[in-house]
């Protein structure tokens, strides 16, 4: 009998795009008998070194600890883009995860990516790159998306096989299209039997 495994949902997201990504990558891992989803976030970065966050943030996911990256079965981490890069809080919170490198806590664990830009342009594969790099260093085995979800055939807007993206247009309100809620609740499911397999 298999036993539960629990996919961590972290993610930055500013505009609100991000965290409806990660929405639909929870359905994706949910799909999945025993399967948990746990969505976490992280604190933004202030440019006054003495501000600081509140402890539990006013709306949306909690803020993320080292013990819920270390007890979860595999991860979905997203980002915005920022100049083809992911944005400083979350690289802020990944370069403090050291004493998990150290005791190898993430070897071994499956990994996705997906992030969201202003423009089509804007970065979309590079920032979902960026982010690869510190999982790659952690031991966790990446997964991106096959060409057999034919929306990366066909999409218009977000969609990379890296991971899922999504265009959220300059004023960065347009709403996630069916195409990339689709690819993104292809991630969550893989994500889940991945761990589930591993």
């Amino acid at each position: 009998m298999n036993q539960t495994k629990q996919v961590l949902i972290l993610y930055y997201s500013r505009h609100g795009s991000i965290a409806a990504m990660a929405q639909q990558i929870a359905r994706g891992v949910e799909s999945i008998a025993q399967t948990e989803v746990r969505l976490r976030t992280v604190a933004p970065v202030s440019e006054v070194c003495e501000a600081m966050a509140p402890s539990i943030p006013d709306s949306g996911a909690p803020y993320v600890s080292l013990e819920d990256l270390k007890t979860c079965d595999a991860l979905a981490l997203g980002s915005p883009g920022r100049f083809g890069n992911m944005a400083a809080p979350l690289k802020y919170f990944l370069e403090k995860t050291s004493s998990l490198w150290l005791s190898g806590s993430l070897v071994g664990k499956p990994a996705g990516v997906f992030t969201s830009t202003s423009s089509l342009h804007g970065g979309q594969e590079s920032t979902l790159l960026s982010m690869m790099t510190p999982l790659l260093h952690h031991g966790m085995l990446l997964t991106g998306l096959p060409y057999t979800e034919a929306d990366l055939i066909s999409t218009q807007t977000g969609g990379t096989p890296y991971g899922p993206s999504h265009l959220a247009g300059s004023d960065n309100q347009a709403k996630l299209k069916d195409e990339e809620k689709r690819l993104c609740f292809a991630l969550g499911k893989r994500l889940a039997e991945l761990a589930h397999k591993l």
